[in-house]
């Protein structure tokens, strides 16, 4: 059976994070993950990625000239 692990979940939420049991039932696990230092989302942004950015969408002056560095 697969799911999720609520027993280690609530001692890592109720003990580790300190919650009150009715503030960890609050959460959503998208939230606990979160708190928990596992957040799903995306990495951060590296710097190859922001350079392609700025490559792809360079800063322009209102006369559409493109800004001096």
């Amino acid at each position: 059976m697969s799911g999720l692990d609520w027993p280690g979940l609530m001692r890592a939420g109720m003990h580790g994070l300190g919650l009150k049991p009715r503030d960890f039932w609050a959460l959503t696990p998208a939230e606990l993950a979160l708190m928990l230092g596992r957040e799903a989302g995306r990495p951060p942004l590296s710097r190859a990625r922001l350079a392609e950015l700025a490559r792809k969408w360079p800063d322009r002056a209102a006369s559409g000239e493109p800004l001096e560095g």
